[in-house]
């Protein structure tokens, strides 16, 4: 039996799109100060999962709210069941946005809004995809469930408690990343590097402030300095400092206060040398000052160990796997305030086999061991996953890809962790073609119309031909 796909998703791309602006209209932010037991993560989070609930039961699949924390929609019987791993929740949004980042926007072949490609686009693709294969009425052998998860963006407490009340799907993907394929993720774990704020002299760090997630590259830093001293001088050599350096800024002065701010480049985490870190080049600028007590530790570790360094050399944690490819650092939050005693500099660290969580923690605890610091090991670390090349699940998307492209499909690693490797077997899989242009996790986030075309008649075949 031949079925044309991309007639079929043709047929609904007007649904597609009007299902997806819906769901991308949902702020889905995690928002931990108004999270309750009835919304684990925040409201943002369970609307978009409740309205993608809404949308399975519309079509007339099986679905289910796992405690409002994550849900499935479910399709076919067998012995087996294929997860598609998709995720509603989103990052925060940002300054510099042309348009409203909730209020979606279909220009120029685009859609743009927070969300398009990371995650609610995909998924949307996934499950219309399923939506097809029910709707002809094929004939499958295997069960289907497109699992929403809430949480992906931070702790991923969503999967942590889906799986431990449902069934664990034997293999699947997540359409969370890119095309051909991700069959092998890098480790990733964080780590906390934690100063007082006591610090005093002709020259107080009042606060410092970059960053949002760890998981993305800070775009701004602001930092409040008391100066005792000449600060016209301290004024005119920031000025000077913007002309030398890849970022742009501004200075205001108010009496002995300055207030400094730096707009660097936002990217994903997983790719930090693809941004430019704000916050490392305001704490360059302030380490070449005379600070005092824990703020001259905290600029003076910035400088030293993690400007310009996304591949942890400066702490000695940089490792190549032939496979996996090299170590990321990514500096992902800066906290300071002169009046706590809980200021961070925030780690991510993606890292191939060769290396472990405690090598990176030891690391780190050694170079600072002769300043104020104190180095913390955020929990919910991952180990690096891979899935040969020779798995037939791995074979099988591969040759869909082909089959719609054109292109020869290979495997690839990435630092980006994707719900993929909570399978033993599990990849990623889209929905990034070669040619798409990357804005994950940054300003404009858009999705091109065809990229969200083309990927649902990838995954509509891909789906069936995995479970017929």
């Amino acid at each position: 039996m031949t079925i044309d796909w991309r007639k079929e998703v043709e047929a609904r791309r007007e649904d597609l799109m009007k299902d997806l602006f819906t769901l991308l209209s949902i702020p889905s932010v995690r928002e931990d100060e108004l999270a309750t037991e009835d919304a684990p993560v925040g409201p943002g989070p369970k609307a978009a999962l409740l309205k993608f609930l809404e949308l399975g039961e519309r079509d007339g699949f099986l679905t289910k709210n796992v405690d409002n924390i994550a849900g499935h929609i479910e399709f076919g019987e067998g012995d087996e069941t294929l997860g598609v791993f998709g995720h509603v929740d989103v990052v925060p949004v940002g300054p510099g946005w042309d348009t409203d980042p909730f209020e979606p926007v279909e220009k120029d072949g685009r859609i743009y809004a927070r969300g398009a490609s990371d995650d609610k686009g995909p998924t949307m693709a996934a499950y219309y995809a399923l939506k097809i294969i029910k709707e002809l009425g094929l004939p499958v052998s295997k069960k289907t469930r497109v699992i929403l998860g809430t949480d992906e963006e931070s702790e991923w407490k969503c999967m942590d408690h889906y799986l431990e009340v449902e069934e664990t799907p034997d293999f699947g993907f997540s359409p969370d990343a890119e095309f051909p394929i991700i069959n092998g993720e890098k480790g990733n774990t964080t780590i906390l590097i934690e100063y007082s704020g006591k610090n005093e002299g002709n020259l107080t760090l009042v606060k410092f402030d970059s960053g949002m997630r760890d998981n993305m590259v800070p775009e701004t830093a602001t930092a409040v300095v008391e100066i005792s001293g000449d600060i016209n001088a301290f004024e005119k050599e920031f000025e000077e400092y913007l002309t030398t350096a890849p970022v742009t800024g501004d200075i205001e002065v108010v009496g002995s206060t300055a207030t400094l701010t730096v707009h660097g480049k936002a990217a994903h985490g997983a790719m930090p040398s693809k941004g430019i870190n704000a916050g490392t080049y305001l704490a360059n600028f302030l380490s070449f000052y005379d600070f005092s007590g824990s703020a001259k530790d905290y600029l003076t570790t910035i400088a030293d160990y993690v400007h310009t360094d996304t591949e942890g050399k400066h702490f000695g944690v940089n490792h190549v796997d032939d496979i996996m490819g090299d170590l990321t650092m990514n500096a992902g939050v800066f906290k300071f305030d002169s009046s706590r005693d809980d200021n961070i500099i925030t780690l991510n660290f993606r890292y191939p086999k060769g290396l472990t969580e405690e090598m990176i923690f030891d690391r780190i605890f050694e170079k600072t061991a002769n300043t104020s610091a104190k180095v913390v090991q955020k929990s919910g670390g991952k180990g690096p996953h891979y899935v040969s090349p020779e798995d037939p699940l791995v074979k099988t998307l591969l040759e869909v890809y082909e089959d719609h492209t054109g292109l020869k499909g290979h495997e690839q690693v990435i630092g980006g962790g994707t719900f993929g490797r909570l399978l033993e077997r599990g990849v990623a899989y889209g929905a990034m073609f070669p040619d798409s242009i990357d804005t994950m996790h940054q300003k404009n986030e858009f999705i091109s119309v065809d990229d969200l075309i083309n990927a649902t008649v990838i995954y509509a075949d891909a789906i069936y031909r995995l479970i017929k």
